[in-house]
């Protein structure tokens, strides 16, 4: 597998996870408002925070999927994730993101996401990205439909977390037309 791919924007580097981002990965899933809509509990184990990592790397290694920790300049710590899991088959991929609760409001997934599809397209030559939200987060479709996504409607049950089944709206984003 080659190396992980480094991306840069104005505010932020993106980056592969380590060891030193238990603490800020922790504190991330700690807060019931970033796992709200997630199919994961609220950590209460910094062992949760080492898995994460380690579920990362090995994904990236296994070419199943890569996620960028953010990390904030100038200082370089982590704020959140965005990424891919990858249908080679298909020629598509699957994205998903989330970033600490005082974060939100401020253009930081926009400026992330932005980075993150641009390799998606540009450098592994995807054909399209899809993503899938649950119906009440209303936040990351309004942030979904300013990337350019367009609904394709709701998948009723189609995840299982939390105990229960959720209807999730997908989201589509086609490669752009040159």
């Amino acid at each position: 597998m080659e190396n992980f791919p480094n991306l840069e924007t104005s505010r932020l580097w993106l980056r592969q996870a380590t060891e030193a981002d238990t603490d800020a990965i922790f504190s991330l899933f700690s807060d019931s408002r970033v796992t709200r809509f997630h199919n994961l509990d609220v950590f209460t184990q910094l062992d949760e925070a080492k898995a994460v990592i380690e579920r990362r790397r090995v994904g990236f290694e296994t070419d199943r999927g890569i996620r960028w920790a953010i990390a904030l300049k100038p200082n370089n710590s982590l704020i959140g994730s965005c990424g891919f899991t990858w249908d080679r088959a298909l020629n598509r991929a699957e994205v998903g993101y989330e970033l600490a609760s005082q974060y939100w409001r401020q253009g930081i997934m926009t400026e992330g996401l932005s980075a993150i599809l641009t390799y998606g397209f540009e450098v592994e030559g995807l054909d399209n990205i899809v993503a899938e939200v649950m119906l009440e987060n209303i936040a990351s479709q309004q942030l979904l439909k300013k990337l350019g996504f367009q609904s394709q409607g709701v998948l009723k049950n189609h995840g299982f977390w939390k105990g229960r089944h959720h209807d999730l709206e997908q989201f589509l984003l086609l490669r752009p037309q040159t």
